[in-house]
């Protein structure tokens, strides 16, 4: 049996709404990781049910359809909802899909968008105030029907309750992300490898030398950590956590930080939430408070000091 993290014992239940023309490179990318870790785990760490509003076969872009399990509501206990949409999602107007996925916003559950699936879950109103991304193909669209969106060109973005993933080949990296945060590193690589997918590319660029030419560096441990860091902006982990993904001891993760780059872990993560406010406050009409939430401070007053500290001018400035 595969040695898994100490999250492992509890089943994750996934909800998947392949939209009508949804690409069928999508849905599997998104949820053949899933299949292969319980098969490598020997049991049921995620619990995948199918969904549609009729049951009916839900026919993909090509020649594949997929069979649901259940209609809208029938289960009760969802941890994740994805919706997988291709085609043209501007056009997708589902109200008692919208009324469902409001409803699963409301009880906490998790949603993801993958490929079109981020415009739907943005014309049910359930992105404001969260980064997102979405496949190229729509990015145009999307940002002039709705120019308030936080929209990022990355392969995939979690904000809290909110993932959304480009579509193509990149839900695998995105649940190397998932699976490595439910179930530890070590895991995640062990199902990467299962499909070779031996190059993890992290969510803010196209591929890992994107992240060493930004970070500056080539070492593994330290490029890890910062995979880990911009997948979790708006809510940090710990040192120990990071330490943990990066295969060290929180004190070797810091040493290898001050050699490398001069900073401490923490406050290289500090920094580069920074970053990704100042630029929040550049190009979006989100308020101080908003931005503050989305950047992973508890308030508006300790987001103001620690951004003045760092530009030298307060975070009102920008404005």
């Amino acid at each position: 049996m595969v040695i898994i993290g100490s999250e492992s014992e509890s089943t994750r239940y996934i909800g998947i709404l392949p939209i009508p023309g949804f690409a069928m490179m999508s849905f599997a990318a998104l949820t053949e990781p899933m299949r292969a870790a319980n098969l490598l785990a020997r049991q049921d760490l995620y619990h995948m049910v199918t969904f549609s509003t009729d049951k009916k076969p839900i026919p993909s872009s090509g020649a594949g359809v997929v069979m649901p399990e259940a209609r809208l509501g029938e289960e009760t206990k969802l941890d994740y909802l994805f919706v997988v949409a291709g085609g043209d999602p501007t056009l997708y107007d589902n109200r008692p899909v919208m009324r469902w996925l409001a409803r699963l916003a409301r009880e906490g559950t998790f949603l993801g968008g993958v490929s079109g699936g981020p415009i739907i879950l943005a014309r049910a109103g359930l992105m404001a105030g969260r980064r997102m991304t979405v496949h190229w193909e729509h990015a145009g669209a999307l940002a002039e029907i709705s120019p308030h969106l936080l929209l990022e060109r990355s392969l995939y973005v979690i904000d809290r309750d909110r993932v959304t993933c480009a579509g193509g080949t990149a839900p695998m990296d995105l649940m190397h992300a998932l699976i490595a945060q439910h179930h530890g590193v070590p895991f995640a690589r062990i199902v990467s490898d299962w499909f070779m997918h031996t190059e993890i590319r992290p969510s803010a660029g196209p591929q890992r030398a994107g992240l060493v030419e930004r970070v500056g560096t080539t070492v593994p441990a330290i490029l890890d950590a910062v995979e880990a860091m911009e997948a979790h902006v708006a809510e940090p982990v710990s040192l120990a956590a990071l330490a943990n993904t990066a295969g060290l001891s929180p004190r070797q993760l810091n040493r290898l930080f001050q050699s490398k780059l001069g900073r401490s872990t923490m406050r290289y993560y500090r920094e580069l939430r920074l970053e990704k406010a100042q630029s929040l406050l550049r190009n979006s009409p989100l308020s101080l408070t908003e931005i503050a939430l989305a950047t992973g401070f508890a308030s508006s007053a300790h987001f103001s000091r620690v951004f003045s500290e760092q530009f030298g001018q307060p975070p009102s400035s920008y404005r």
